[in-house]
């Protein structure tokens, strides 16, 4: 379980779908019951409150009945993990990553000197980065668009500028209409980053206050 701040007030905790029914056992044992709201649930003992985010593909899921019953038979998700160092792309059923691509690319870094070989640098970095959303774009259309139909969300993680860019490609509509909107935190990505990126992206996110 792994826990940080929530901006506004509490904290926000994830946990692994195996540890979701124990979790909720403590959460109802420390507070002496807790009444559901759907997902929501208030501590009878002093009002804390526990709102539960299902993890992507199992939006629908309205009730704690229905998010445990969905949690038993994982979805099957697309990721696309991107740095401007490399990109990764890969279809998980639960945590197993059935279909992956990584490609590592050379972007040039920052000179200190100025001027117009300061702007000469600068153009060239664009040009690569708009090179990268390109050939990432590419793989993405190998690897997850043939999969798009069966794919339950698309989950992604790393520099959202440069994911935004990738999923601006035309090819990719059908993918960026699966897009979920949490944002995995990775390090470059790599196969070993897209098998923890699937572990990430199962988990139930649960928002605690106080």
């Amino acid at each position: 379980m792994t826990a940080k701040p929530a901006a506004g007030g509490g904290r926000w905790v994830e946990i692994s779908p195996e540890r979701l029914r124990g979790w909720l056992d403590g959460f109802y044992g420390r507070h002496q019951g807790a009444d559901e709201d759907g997902l929501v649930l208030t501590g009878a003992s002093n009002g804390d409150q526990a709102t539960l985010h299902p993890p992507p593909g199992l939006d629908g899921a309205t009730d704690v009945d229905t998010l445990l019953t969905g949690l038993a038979t994982p979805p099957r998700i697309g990721l696309l993990l991107a740095r401007k160092g490399a990109v990764a792309a890969g279809i998980a059923d639960g945590t197993t990553i059935t279909a992956s691509k990584v490609e590592r690319f050379h972007v040039h870094g920052r000179t200190a000197a100025g001027g117009w070989s300061q702007q000469r640098y600068a153009r060239r970095r664009d040009n690569q980065a708009d090179a990268v959303a390109g050939k990432a774009a590419d793989i993405a259309e190998r690897v997850l668009l043939p999969e798009a139909g069966g794919l339950a969300a698309l989950v992604c993680g790393g520099d959202r500028g440069l994911l935004d860019a990738i999923l601006e490609d035309r090819r990719l509509a059908p993918l960026a209409a699966l897009r979920h909107p949490r944002l995995l935190e990775v390090a470059e990505p790599r196969l070993a980053v897209l098998e923890e990126a699937a572990v990430a992206a199962r988990k139930v996110r649960i928002h605690l206050v106080p």
